[in-house]
């Protein structure tokens, strides 16, 4: 199925619609960078894990509550929470038996600088 293409009359300016970047064209490890933390934040499991440490703020979310909430097994979270933490969009802390997690604000930081569209 094809999406047909918006019509411009002559009276609107193109510029209105079109859009662009804030800042410059990402360079290659830029680019390398913000593409794993969109790949890890690409399925729907992590994107539930992470809006809900997310959800507590600056405080730490225990591996173990999690299983609670989601009712996903304690092996799948650990599986996806690794991968967050790979692409850098969590820190882990490990106390006694349970992984504390918290967000990485600069990590959304920069995800947000560079999907800032104008």
């Amino acid at each position: 199925m094809s999406i047909p293409l918006k019509r411009m009359d002559a009276g609107v300016d193109a510029t209105s619609e079109c859009c662009t970047l804030d800042a410059a064209p990402l360079g290659a490890d830029d680019a390398g960078r913000v593409a794993k933390k969109l790949k890890a934040l690409a399925d729907p499991t992590r994107l539930r894990l992470l809006s809900h440490v997310a959800a507590q703020g600056c405080d730490a979310v225990c591996a173990c509550d999690l299983v609670d909430v989601l009712d996903i097994s304690q092996p799948t979270i650990s599986h996806h929470m690794k991968k967050l933490v790979e692409a850098g969009l969590l820190t882990r802390e490990q106390r006694g038996k349970w992984a504390h997690y918290t967000v990485t604000r600069d990590a959304f930081d920069e995800l947000r600088r560079f999907l800032d569209l104008r």
